[in-house]
């Protein structure tokens, strides 16, 4: 292959939607491999109270708008079905269900990329492996010995799984404020615990505060940190239905606790609360391990990356990673790997000059530059 695409959600897609825009095939020059049962991404894991009308700026897939969609409808079933459609009308033939163990260095300048349908060879990569699969679980003293029941965001049931039980919410982000404001409704008592005071944002986010944001998650991982939250950069949106929470004291929030107990947590001043469950809305790591045969880590922890293009390794490309961690920025990303793809693909692998483009490999391999759908 040219391309291997890891991941099909929005950034894995869009890459795949320009890699057929330049001409490329799938099968044939590039394949795309994701590792769950079908269409959606990690929309099809979200929990069912996640409606589509309580989804913040959802972008629509290049070539392709997401319209008509109902509000009320469990956001996994709108955006699932909007993706399998997509993946049929401009026909990339995504494999599933596929699992990416390594991808290596190969033979010829190309990587070998392992996987359970069998090792592929190709000269670039495009990974749009997001972070779903990478739940952050903190540690702290006597997690192992709760009586009660854990659980992360990644298998969040919804609110009824709470219903007359005492919970702690672990978690200043999006998420976490969101299973609050539900589980709030139905459960006997709830308890908000943040590492840091929350930062609620007042008035518009346009697009001065979007690049701004931006430019921040940018900064880190150009210097090879792992990249931030959205959340960590530009606050929580100040709603209506959180001034009704922060009105009513569900969104009252208390500070790190020091140690788990049997029954609860505890601080070191004294303080104790009694639980039946801690939900850990602690956010997600990108989930690269994958790539770890390559070497691309910086000492900070993440990869650095320059655009898309990691800069350890100019065959690789992360999309849906830092800054293009948003479904607008996934779109972008896509874009931009596929062009800075389309400039290594015109050096032949014997190293030899050449001017052809990507779309001139593909007419002289019997296809032709895809523009329309299929």
């Amino acid at each position: 292959m040219d391309v291997v695409v890891i991941g099909a959600g929005q950034a894995g897609l869009s890459g795949a939607y320009h890699l057929r825009r330049v001409g490329l095939e799938p099968d044939r020059d590039f394949v795309v491999l994701d590792h769950a049962p079908r269409p959606g991404g990690a929309w099809q894991f979200r929990w069912p109270s996640l409606t589509y009308g309580k989804v913040h700026g959802m972008h629509s897939l290049p070539g392709m708008e997401l319209t008509g969609a109902d509000d009320g409808r469990a956001s996994s079933e709108v955006i699932g079905e909007y993706f399998d459609a997509y993946e049929r009308t401009f026909g990339l033939r995504v494999h599933r269900p596929v699992e990416v163990s390594a991808v290596r260095e190969g033979d010829g300048g190309r990587l070998s990329v392992e996987t359970s349908e069998g090792t592929y060879a190709t000269r670039t990569l495009i990974n749009a492996t997001g972070t779903w699969d990478r739940p952050f679980w903190p540690r702290y003293p006597g997690q192992e010995i709760f009586r009660g029941r854990q659980l992360h965001t990644a298998s969040y049931p919804g609110p009824q799984g709470f219903a007359g039980q005492r919970v702690i919410v672990v978690g200043g982000g999006a998420s976490g404020t969101q299973h609050l404001m539900e589980i709030a409704e139905v459960a006997a008592e709830t308890f908000w615990v943040t590492r840091r005071p929350p930062v609620f944002r007042e008035g518009p986010f346009g697009e001065d505060q979007g690049r701004a944001a931006v430019a921040m998650v940018e900064e880190r991982v150009r210097r090879g940190l792992p990249p931030q939250s959205v959340v960590s950069v530009t606050g929580l949106p100040l709603t209506d239905a959180v001034r009704r929470a922060r009105a009513t004291g569900v969104l009252d929030r208390m500070p790190m606790f020091d140690r788990i107990t049997p029954t609860g947590v505890s601080w070191d001043d004294g303080r104790s609360v009694d639980a039946d469950v801690i939900l850990w809305a602690t956010g997600f790591r990108a989930a690269i391990d994958h790539l770890a045969p390559l070497r691309l880590r910086e000492p900070g922890g993440g990869i650095r990356v320059e655009g898309t293009q990691a800069v350890r390794d100019a065959r690789i490309h992360l999309v849906g990673y830092g800054p293009s961690a948003s479904t607008i920025g996934a779109n972008r990303a896509g874009r931009a790997a596929v062009h800075a793809i389309t400039r290594l693909l015109k050096a032949p692998e014997d190293g030899t000059a050449t001017d052809r483009t990507a779309e001139d490999m593909a007419v002289e391999r019997g296809g032709q530059p895809a523009a329309t759908p299929v």
